[in-house]
């Protein structure tokens, strides 16, 4: 997905812009759809994992919890939480929760924000708002100014980071 990118709208071409507005909030949409599904099968996994290793230190508590240790649920909760499979499960399901929730910005902005954006331009073009200028001025070469500017500063902040 190429966020940054589709979130642009050429202000020259506010007829493409809208023909692919609703492909591009569909194609949003699905990823919303699929990072859903990935966390809901993340979750269950967990649970699997969780039900394995319970029943797992139930059945042979003195190699599962140590010689002599009673599988109390404080006993098994400790062992199945300090589990390699169960640490590995929450970490797929912290990176499928990660993923929702920047699939669930990009399909609001594009859906929403984006297809408002869209709206304002064609009405400030219907206002004649873009009506060439007396000495004109290039959109795209300043909007790429500007994008080759912020990008500068972000990197030089990285490297003081």
């Amino acid at each position: 997905m190429d966020f940054e990118g589709d979130i642009q709208i050429d202000g020259f071409r506010l007829d493409i812009e809208w023909l692919e507005q609703a492909s591009l909030a569909i194609k949003y949409g699905k990823y919303w759809a699929r990072c859903r599904e990935t966390l809901t099968r993340a979750e269950e996994r967990i649970k699997v994992v969780r039900a394995e290793l319970i029943k797992e230190a139930n059945e042979d508590p003195d190699t599962c919890l140590g010689k002599g240790i009673k599988p109390t649920a404080v006993n098994v909760e400790a062992y199945y939480r300090n589990h390699t499979e169960h640490k590995k499960a929450k970490d797929e399901w912290i990176k499928a929760q990660y993923e929702l929730n920047m699939a669930e910005v990009a399909r609001s902005e594009i859906s929403y924000t984006r297809k408002a954006a869209l709206e304002n331009l064609v009405r400030l073009h219907g206002q004649q708002y873009f009506a060439g200028p007396k000495v004109p001025h290039e959109l795209p070469e300043f909007r790429r100014m500007k994008n080759e500017e912020v990008s500068t500063r972000i990197a030089r902040k990285l490297k003081r980071e």
